[in-house]
């Protein structure tokens, strides 16, 4: 009979170990690759799709199940609603992870009325939660409870937005299993469905989705892994005057080239060095790819998976980052 790894959801097999789900012990429950990680944090590249795991959603959306889409709170997105395309006859419960992060005097009000006011009607129900700090689990538990019409409940997002913690802070307080499903700041680290059994439903974890315009997939892996710190974001703020520029780390640029002095809010990992220099006399960075945002009053810079820049004034600003990350203006969530 099959078996299946209990860490990514791949397919056991001991016959080649250059291919997913390679054991040399098939009697073990943890495919060599999520071993290593679990136990090493090593972590190796593998070959699915995109492709891929959207065939998995689009099945998914043919059974009219109950769908946990779990999105990182730091990291949203500007097409929330295309997950829906892929999803279309399923009730999609938006679920905004990693709420510790975000300082303390930012309220769940705040969040979620910014979500209704711009995606109102697009999803069942919107909550926010952190899988970290167990914050909102037991809401979120009734929440799956009021809209359950099948015994499978779906758990499906980008990668990095917290899926596999969610899923195993759920294991930890709510049910007998001892089952945990591989948790990794890199991307792809769940391969296949992976079915975790309740009281009253059982919950389905699916690969994330690779987002090709996130960050993530143009800088090292320890940056990675700096960007994913689980620590509150503290926000640095610098004034800035036209002329300079802010440096962050060695993969992002931004140049204040036009308007009155202005205010800049960084909210990313504390771990991320930034500095602020007269970007005239330095070329540092530029290099990168140049993107051109014309500012309005109150709105955010947003850097797809990096995090994002509350400013205050209107004025222009170039970003230099690599050519594939998305780099989108936003009123400001904060």
């Amino acid at each position: 009979m099959d078996k299946y790894c209990k860490g990514c959801g791949v397919k056991l097999q001991d016959s080649n170990i250059n291919l997913e789900g390679y054991t040399n012990d098939l009697s073990k429950d943890l495919c060599r690759r999520c071993f290593r990680l679990k136990h090493y944090g090593e972590y190796e590249i593998v070959t699915k799709s995109n492709e891929d795991y959207i065939e998995i959603l689009k099945n998914i959306g043919k059974k009219k199940a109950v769908v946990l889409y779990v999105v990182d709170v730091i990291s949203i997105s500007r097409d929330l609603e295309e997950i829906k395309t892929y999803l279309k006859n399923s009730k999609i419960i938006l679920v905004l992870n990693k709420k510790d992060m975000l300082p303390l005097s930012v309220t769940d009000d705040k969040i979620l009325g910014y979500i209704k006011e711009f995606y109102d009607g697009v999803f069942e129900d919107e909550i926010l939660i952190s899988a970290n700090k167990n914050y909102n689990l037991d809401k979120l538990m009734k929440t799956i409870g009021k809209y359950k019409n099948t015994k499978n409940i779906y758990v499906v997002g980008n990668t990095n937005s917290g899926k596999s913690t969610l899923i195993n802070k759920l294991i930890e307080n709510y049910s007998n299993g001892t089952q945990e499903v591989t948790i990794s700041s890199m991307p792809s680290t769940t391969l296949d469905e992976i079915i975790v059994p309740f009281k009253n439903f059982n919950l389905v974890d699916t690969p994330g989705l690779v987002d090709s315009k996130s960050i993530i997939n143009y800088i090292s892996d320890d940056k990675i892994k700096k960007l994913s710190s689980q620590k509150e974001i503290k926000p640095r703020t610098y004034q800035i005057r036209k002329g300079q520029s802010l440096i962050i780390e060695d993969f992002l640029r931004i140049d204040y080239v036009e308007g009155e002095r202005n205010s800049f809010t960084v909210f990313t990992s504390n771990n991320i060095k930034i500095k602020r220099i007269n970007g005239k006399r330095h070329e540092i960075l530029k290099n990168l790819s140049q993107k051109e945002i014309d500012l309005k009053y109150h709105e955010d810079i947003v850097i797809n998976g990096f995090g994002f820049v509350k400013t205050i004034l209107e004025g222009k600003v170039y970003v230099y980052v690599d050519k594939d990350v998305e780099v989108f203006t936003r009123k400001s969530l904060i």
